[in-house]
């Protein structure tokens, strides 16, 4: 954390910056209020980097609209509802957001929103102490911009805790989101969650079923994008946030006995998710919420397979489709992305594909149709099953490494010779009417397809020997 006098000094400039210079003037001289607050004064005292900044006023939406609209490149007011008025100033995104007094009712899925007139009071219905700072920047001519503290975030922020601003019970009440939320914080930024709000998460947790499946989903996906969510994990579990709203992640915690032992499935998952996260570093590319959440549910259908044979093994015969399954079923309930569904679930699906690779070689046309039914999620792919190896079996765990290393080197191997990314049958529908002389219909699509298992089964065919087996198969089919 940065010292105070330099975080001072931090907020200082920002506050001197031109757009949030020039936004401090514009609402002084029209008699508003304008503060800088939550996020971004939260991150000048940690020495994390500011980039969009949030401001607070008791200007009504109206009439910050009126004031911004003239000095912005671009503005918007999808927020406007809640009190939101977005702009780009001298090339600074803003939010400027009106005064809040709002709290749920118990039985609605969303706040009734009320604007109030006191920065303070503001301030006092945030998430959590942290987020309650504000700078004001409506000083006195000659003035500078003052903190604003009510609720003591910066002394939370010393000792690294999250802690609301009043009660926790009061707090959860006005927004129930507010739990999952402090999960993504403490993953987020490392903190400790103060154990009285600890213990509301969990007495409160069934008050998460009156928020809706969308902003539940948004929660968890900025929980699974944090540099290390599996701290975020262990709290939504530990309280029974989880078991509202994401079952499958507790359900893994299966029970073990002396007679049968296996491997814990929840921790096991964890550590997956931990090893793609580095292994998603270590490869070049940025944080990946497909590649999360197949990390995170990819045994989950272990639960419903597990079966003790005689003698004590444990099997989970097809958990990988079980859990294709269930994955699909429970991001489509918190409205996740079509694509994102999908892409999910076929990773859950494909997870077990390469482990019969070490008990034999592959041949050419088993490299080439683990590609194909890949398609785009392949480097995905090949991350998460390196992931999934944990075992403390050093042999083993170099073994099946060794074996992982070989068939991306076949991969790259035969995508430079073959361009096996874009596989194809060696002729094309048109081709294929031509040749056997008939039109479209079932019989073409029969045909491409026996074509591209050739492709797959022994690599590109020249266009004449293409020819003679299709016209082979035709043949044979007409008999």
């Amino acid at each position: 954390m940065e010292s105070v006098a330099t975080a001072l000094q931090r907020l200082q400039q920002l506050a001197a910056s031109p757009a949030i210079a020039a936004l401090a003037t514009r609402f002084a001289e029209a008699g508003h209020e304008l503060s800088l607050v939550g996020g971004p004064v939260r991150d000048a005292f940690l020495g994390r980097p500011v980039s969009d900044l949030d401001l607070t006023t008791d200007a009504r939406p109206a009439r910050i609209l009126e004031l911004v609209a003239p000095m912005a490149e671009a503005h918007w007011d999808i927020g406007r509802e809640f009190g939101t008025i977005g702009a780009r100033v001298q090339g600074q995104t803003v939010e400027i957001t009106t005064y809040r007094s709002d709290e749920y009712d118990p039985s609605s899925r969303k706040p009734e929103v009320a604007f109030g007139d006191s920065l303070e009071a503001d301030l006092t219905r945030r998430d959590f102490a942290v987020n309650a700072m504000a700078l004001r920047l409506d000083a006195e001519p000659g003035g500078a911009p003052r903190l604003v503290d009510p609720a003591g975030g910066l002394d939370d922020l010393l000792v690294r805790r999250l802690r609301t601003p009043g009660a926790p019970e009061v707090s959860f009440g006005d927004d129930p989101l507010r739990m999952l939320r402090g999960a993504r914080f403490a993953s987020r930024l490392g903190f400790e969650i103060d154990p009285e709000a600890l213990e509301a998460m969990a007495d409160m947790a069934g008050r998460l079923e009156i928020i809706s499946a969308e902003r539940v989903g948004d929660e968890l996906s900025k929980l699974l994008l944090a540099p290390d969510p599996v701290p975020g994990i262990r709290i939504l579990v530990e309280t029974g946030l989880a078991a509202v709203v994401l079952p499958e992640v507790p359900a893994l915690r299966l029970e073990i006995d002396e007679h049968a032992h296996h491997k814990d499935v929840y921790e096991h998952s964890l550590t997956v998710l931990r090893q793609a996260i580095d292994l998603e570093r270590e490869r070049g590319h940025e944080p990946d919420l497909v590649l999360r959440l197949a990390a995170l549910l990819h045994d989950i259908g272990k639960p419903a397979t597990r079966h003790i044979e005689p003698g004590g093994a444990v099997t989970f015969h097809h958990h990988d489709a079980v859990g294709a399954k269930l994955a699909a079923k429970r991001l489509r309930a918190l409205r996740f992305p079509t694509e994102t569904v999908k892409s999910v679930a076929e990773l859950v699906r494909l997870h077990l594909r390469f482990f019969g690779y070490t008990d034999s070689a592959w041949t050419d046309s088993a490299v080439r149709r683990y590609v194909r039914d890949a398609g785009p999620l392949l480097e995905r792919l090949h991350i998460l099953v390196r992931a999934d190896v944990t075992t403390r079996n050093r042999r083993k765990a170099e073994r099946l490494a060794h074996a992982y290393d070989d068939i991306e080197r076949r991969i790259a191997e035969l995508q430079e010779a073959e361009e096996l990314a874009a596989i194809r049958p060696d002729l094309d529908g048109e081709a294929i009417m031509r040749i056997l002389g008939i039109g479209p219909g079932r019989e073409v699509g029969e045909a491409y397809r026996h074509l591209l298992e050739l492709r797959l089964d022994e690599g590109p065919l020249a266009a004449e020997e293409a020819e003679r087996r299709l016209l082979a198969w035709w043949s044979e089919r007409s008999r």
